[in-house]
């Protein structure tokens, strides 16, 4: 799986096509605003959600921001995951 940043978004390509993204706003120096994610129908259920959320953790962490998860998908995933916590922007 090929994710690839782009302007405040990371997205996923196959075969020339867009899958897949994840979409965020800078919120102020040390905060993302999370607040779309989408996989195309056929690639649903397949764990690219996933591996887009743990893009953008990573992307947080590497930063120095916390996420502020607007996107239900991304909140829930989120507060599930204890390994997340840290990046959560209280």
């Amino acid at each position: 799986m090929d994710i690839r940043k782009g302007e405040n978004r990371f997205y996923v390509l196959q075969e020339g096509q867009e899958v897949g993204e994840i979409t965020y706003q800078p919120k102020d120096d040390d905060r993302l605003v999370v607040d779309h994610t989408f996989v195309s129908e056929q690639l649903r259920g397949q764990g690219l959600a996933e591996e887009l959320v743990k893009t953008i953790v990573r992307f947080a962490r590497e930063q120095h921001k916390k996420i502020i998860p607007v996107c239900p998908y991304v909140k829930i995933k989120l507060h599930q995951n204890p390994d997340y916590q840290d990046v959560i922007a209280d």
